[in-house]
């Protein structure tokens, strides 16, 4: 099985790979197949945006004669206070190109006097697959916590910073690789999908 993912987020891809790496498959980004098409992420949920990037590039893997399972995530931060903000346009807060120290400190900004209780905010991740019977399936997960005064962490990336974890008591970009991966917002929503792919393997190599 080759999967393709649907993102040249390298810091993405990292998480991908140590999470699926006893899959047994060639795991590539879009970015690696030299895929650079326009996908217009016009969905109003992650659910239509992770579908609207898996079919982008599966047809495209299509048109070139290429057969792959392609896997694509929208995922991104709510906070309840700011009526969910980011949410689905988490990548593209104060613009794609705005390093996330600015959106970050933006977020805090206006945060500013709100007590712990009304700072609430979760991840959430989507995965979509699109198969190359243009079957689909598609995951999700979440997790929870509030945001913080300040970044703190040097381990993660976006907004897992400013993202703390009463549970834990750390910020997201506190934890080591291994916890993120299995607490995260994407690392379970990674999870979920490999116990499917899984299956899909498994009755593949029965038949």
């Amino acid at each position: 099985m080759k999967i393709v993912f649907a993102t040249g987020n390298e810091g993405k891809m990292r998480e991908i790979r140590m999470i699926m790496s006893d899959l047994g498959a060639e795991i590539k980004s879009m970015k690696e197949l030299g895929i650079d098409i326009p996908i217009d992420e016009n969905g109003k949920t992650f659910e239509e945006n992770a579908r609207i990037k898996a079919r982008a590039v599966a047809d495209e893997l299509a048109a070139r004669g290429d057969k792959a399972v392609v896997l694509a995530d929208d995922s991104g931060l709510e906070i309840d206070y700011l009526n969910k903000e980011p949410g689905v346009y988490s990548a593209r807060y104060m613009g794609e190109d705005t390093p996330y120290s600015i959106k970050n400190a933006s977020l805090i900004k206006r945060l500013e006097g709100v007590p712990d209780d009304k700072r609430t905010a979760r991840f959430v991740c989507v995965i979509a697959a699109v198969f190359p019977d243009k079957t689909e399936y598609q995951t999700r997960a979440t997790i929870e916590g509030i945001i913080g005064y300040e970044e703190k962490g040097e381990n993660g990336f976006g907004y897992d910073p400013i993202f703390y974890l009463p549970e834990y008591g750390k910020y997201s970009a506190e934890l080591s690789p291994d916890e993120k991966n299995r607490i995260s917002h994407r690392g379970k929503a990674l999870d979920a999908m490999k116990k499917y792919l899984k299956t899909k393997i498994q009755a593949f190599t029965d038949k």
